[in-house]
């Protein structure tokens, strides 16, 4: 069995975030420990990773959180295991992150993701996607938008996400050391919007039909522009929020 330290911390969590998390002692990704199997079917748990488990003084999961079979297999174990919630419940009035810091004691204090920036830093980097088509400004209008600016604008994408020219990355470590140096990011509700507000980055971000006020990105220089229907958000009100973040207006 592995020797773990008293004050030993692991992370286990999905693949592309883990470049991002630097202060455990060792940071896998779920699917390569197996636990994503647990609960599947009439899958066992295999003895390696019930051996890993057991060697662990405390387990805190938000994964599977949801998943009766998942508990019930975990538990079985009699493994030190504490399930938190994955998403704030419909009532709760805060932000989310505040939710999950309460969730464990920990104080609400502001993301922060410290890169070492790469160079030559881009300027102003939009990415005009997010997980759900409902959430996005529409295409045109971030064209029409980037064309009001007079230096040059960098356009970001996922794997699957289809656009011309975007700069693309596999690894969200290498995004983040890139991302870092803008002077400004500009993005719908996304996963990457949180990321460049929590790496400091100047970031306007683009809200519609999901409430900012649990779950717009926070930095120490963020903006959120709310309109509902988000296609009729103007292209000149976004451009003076992001001449205000540039020190232009």
């Amino acid at each position: 069995m592995e020797y773990r330290r008293a004050d030993y911390t692991e992370i286990w969590i999905s693949r592309p975030v883990v470049p991002l998390i630097s202060f455990a002692d060792r940071v896998l990704p779920l699917s390569a420990t197996g636990i994503d199997l647990v609960g599947v079917g009439d899958l066992g748990i295999p003895a390696k990773l019930e051996s890993t488990l057991r060697a662990f003084d405390s387990i805190v999961s938000w994964y599977g959180a949801a998943r009766e079979e998942f508990r019930d297999a975990i538990q079985a174990l009699g493994v030190p295991c504490t399930f938190l919630r994955a998403l704030p419940p419909e009532n709760y009035a805060g932000h989310a992150t505040r939710f999950f810091c309460e969730q464990v004691g920990a104080p609400d204090a502001l993301p922060r993701l410290r890169v070492e920036p790469v160079r030559p830093s881009p300027r102003i980097v939009i990415h005009p996607f997010s997980g759900s088509a409902r959430k996005n400004w529409p295409l045109e209008e971030y064209r029409e938008l980037a064309e009001q600016f007079d230096e040059g604008v960098s356009w970001i994408a996922g794997p699957e996400e289809q656009l011309c020219d975007a700069v693309r990355f596999d690894d969200l470590g290498a995004l983040a050391q890139w991302l870092s140096g803008a002077r400004l990011y500009i993005g719908n509700d996304s996963g990457i919007t949180h990321l460049a507000a929590a790496l400091g980055v100047p970031t306007l971000a683009l809200f519609g039909p999901t409430d900012p006020q649990k779950w717009a990105p926070r930095g120490e220089n963020v903006c959120v522009l709310r309109h509902q229907p988000l296609a009729e958000l103007e292209v000149e009100t976004v451009l003076e929020s992001a001449n205000r973040l540039l020190g232009l207006g």
